[in-house]
């Protein structure tokens, strides 16, 4: 069904892109706001809920002073096509996935609400449209965030077509899942963990003669991220050795075992720091 097209002067044809932050302007807290680009002005938006249909889940990279940043998309079909943009790495992002990752019929409405936390922090809760209820999953900071946001992109792509469009949003012909690529996105959330820089990445690759991760072969991939790793342990550890031993044990080895890779890199890390800490 194509919905009714209103004539007359009228906004363009483009995604309203809404940010999140819990921040105070002209002495009124907001928790998601627009970016007037042009301008460079933030336009703080006092509704903290926006009712739609979610139609699609992306990953974004944008660079923010000279670094590349992961970012979430979140697309929903409302009164206008609007797309909900946060850090992959955020809480809001994290909450929201684990929520939407209970979903199973993206063709009913969701509201999707922003709330403050603690520290100007800001999580997500999401709820049934229709029944009001609150869609709740237990926090897990582990979660294997890569998987869930393949299963709901695959999800979208089998309810999209019962979703209905947005007034301004031209018709779609077909809707394909962006596939998640997974490799670049494990080397992109080491890397962020890490502080490692952008840069030496990107020569690292050039000397495979490749431009992404996942063009590697896995072997290839687990040497660039040893490498990472080992260059953030440098001068953390009074024995050079202790480092990459350890790095076998609470790493490698715990991976094999079935453990989360970003959990056993940070437990790792902590563990450095702490026989520092001891040793100093």
């Amino acid at each position: 069904m194509i919905a009714e097209i209103k004539l007359g002067l009228c906004n363009p044809p483009e995604p309203i892109y809404l940010y999140v932050k819990n921040a105070e302007l002209g002495r009124e807290s907001y928790l998601w706001y627009h970016y007037d680009i042009d301008k460079e002005k933030t336009i703080p938006v006092p509704q903290r809920a926006l009712t739609g249909y979610l139609s699609e889940l992306r990953l974004t990279t944008k660079e923010f002073k000279g670094k590349d940043n992961l970012k979430l998309d979140i697309v929903v079909n409302a009164d206008e096509l609007y797309v909900v943009r946060t850090g992959i790495e955020t809480n809001f992002a994290k909450s929201f996935l684990l929520a939407a990752s209970l979903v199973q019929d993206f063709s009913k409405p969701l509201i999707i609400v922003a709330t403050a936390g603690d520290e100007n922090t800001v999580f997500c809760n999401l709820y049934d449209a229709v029944t009001k209820s609150r869609i709740e999953r237990e926090w897990n900071k582990n979660a294997d965030w890569t998987t869930i946001i393949r299963d709901i992109q695959s999800l979208l792509g089998k309810t999209s077509s019962s979703i209905p469009e947005s007034p301004l949003t031209p018709p779609k012909l077909s809707v394909v899942p962006q596939p998640v690529p997974t490799q670049d996105l494990r080397v992109k959330n080491i890397r962020t963990l890490l502080d490692y820089p952008l840069d030496l990445v990107k020569e690292w690759l050039q000397f495979q003669d490749v431009d992404r991760p996942s063009l590697l072969d896995i072997n290839q991939i687990n040497e660039l991220i040893k490498t990472m790793c080992l260059a953030w342990a440098a001068g953390k550890c009074d024995h050079p050795n202790h480092a990459e031993s350890s790095y076998q044990n609470l790493v490698i080895d715990a991976v094999t075992d079935g453990a989360d890779e970003l959990a056993a890199i940070t437990a790792w890390m902590q563990q450095l720091q702490t026989v520092k800490t001891g040793a100093g």
